[in-house]
Parts: structure tokens; C-alpha cells; sequence
């Protein structure tokens, strides 16, 4: 146990450290680390959902003048809506083939933002966020990693640097907050979850502190490209060890 509290507390630190200087990538980096840990998958959604909803809380508050909620609002209210079907399916779905699915999304999602992420741009259109707040709900709901399909709209739709991050962050702490609701109906907040939120926590706090020392230091962009190249690693390990 002791083991798994330092892997979640390094895990958590680094997480939101990466959260704050990109805007996103809490779940993409901590589902590396927590299904391996935790007792269920289930539990370790549950487990990264919330400790990405205290994160970007924080930084939200910060950044509330910036957000546009007419470029918010549909995808966050489509996002709501699915994601609740999609935590209906996990419970139904067993550990392994997740943790496959998982490996298959990492890969494909790190190859994807490594070399294709700017060459494309939506425009911030009713249908667009339909599209991309469903496909979020799913990944969120599913895998606990609904940012890739989010971040592709909200790249192209932000105005500057504050209001892409005002939308990214409120946009991951509330839906964070409804699926939090949604994995607590379904018993997948258990007391294990609660303990090694009580670790995280405090890991999370120091990796925004040190995010927001370098977050107008360091290239964001550097940081991306590490973060693909270990998740596409980790996605390839996931499938070599799912068990």
C-alpha cells in the first residue's frame, strides 16, 4: 500500500503539473498509472475524476473572466448528457477489455496530437460541439480521458491563451463534477478511492504551484510532445500487460 501511495502521489504531482502549463492532460497521464494501482477500473475513473475536478477548479476561479460561456455551454451540456450513458456502460464492461481499449485510445491519441492537432481547426459551430462533447463524454465517461476531443475544439475556438485555458478548465471541472455524481450513484466511490484522494490531493496542489512557476517559462509545446511520446509508450505497455 505504501508503494501505491507514493506511485499515485508522484503520479498526481506530475499530472497536474502538466494540467496547468498545457491546459490539459490530467487523465491522458494519470490512466497510465492508476489502473495498475487501484482495485477496479471503475474505481480508478473514479479516483482520477475527482482529483482533475479539485485541479482545475483552482485554475478556473483564476481565469473566470476569460471564459466564453456561448462557446462553452453546448459542449459542456453534451457532454453531461452522454457521459451518463457512458458510466452506465462501464459498469457492464469487464477490466481487461478496458485496459485494451485503453492501450488502443493512448496510442492513437498521442500519434494524433504529435502530428496532426494543428493542422486542424473547427470552428466553435452548434454542430461541432455536439460532435466533439459526445465523443468527450465517451473517452471521459469510458477511460477518464475526455480533454483530446475537447482541446481540438477549444484550440480553434479560443480567441488567446487565457480564454483557451478559462475554457478548458471550467469545462474539466464541471464535467468532472457530473460524473462525479454519476460514478458515486453507481458505488464506484469506495473508501479506497477516498484514501488515495486524501494522497493526491496535496500532489496536486504542488504540481499547479510548479506549473504556475513555469507556466510562461517553459515551451508548452515541449512539454506536449514528452507527454505523447510516454503515453503512446504507456498505451503500448497497457496492452502488453492488461490482465
Amino acid at each position: 500500500m505504501t508503494e501505491a501511495f507514493i506511485f499515485v502521489f508522484l503520479g498526481v504531482m506530475a499530472a497536474s503539473f502538466i494540467q496547468r502549463v498545457t491546459g490539459f492532460g490530467f487523465g491522458i497521464f494519470i490512466m497510465t498509472i492508476l489502473p495498475f494501482i487501484m482495485p477496479s477500473y471503475a474505481e480508478a475513473t473514479a479516483l482520477s475524476g475527482t482529483l482533475a475536478m479539485v485541479t482545475a477548479f483552482l485554475t478556473a476561479v483564476k481565469y473566470r473572466k476569460a471564459v466564453n460561456w456561448k462557446k462553452l455551454l453546448p459542449i459542456l451540456l453534451t457532454f453531461i448528457v452522454v457521459s451518463f450513458f457512458a458510466v452506465l456502460l462501464l459498469g457492464s464492461v469487464n477490466d481487461r477489455s478496458l485496459k485494451l481499449v485503453l492501450g488502443v485510445i493512448m496510442i492513437v491519441v498521442s500519434i494524433y496530437f504529435f502530428f496532426f492537432s494543428e493542422r486542424i481547426h473547427l470552428p466553435p459551430t452548434l454542430p461541432v460541439q455536439f460532435g466533439m462533447g459526445s465523443l468527450s463524454a465517451l473517452m471521459g465517461g469510458l477511460f477518464a480521458m475526455q480533454g483530446p476531443p475537447a482541446i481540438v475544439y477549444f484550440v480553434s475556438s479560443a480567441e488567446d491563451k487565457d480564454e483557451y485555458i478559462a475554457l478548458t478548465q471550467w469545462y474539466f471541472f464541471l464535467g468532472n463534477l457530473a460524473l462525479t455524481f454519476f460514478r458515486a450513484s453507481h458505488g464506484f466511490l469506495t473508501p479506497t478511492v477516498g484514501k488515495m484522494w486524501l494522497v493526491g490531493l496535496p500532489a496536486g496542489f504542488l504540481g499547479l504551484y510548479l506549473g504556475e512557476k513555469v507556466y510562461k517559462k517553459l515551451p508548452a509545446g515541449t512539454i506536449r510532445k514528452v507527454v505523447y511520446a510516454y503515453m503512446a509508450l504507456a498505451g503500448i505497455l497497457t496492452l502488453i500487460f492488461a490482465r
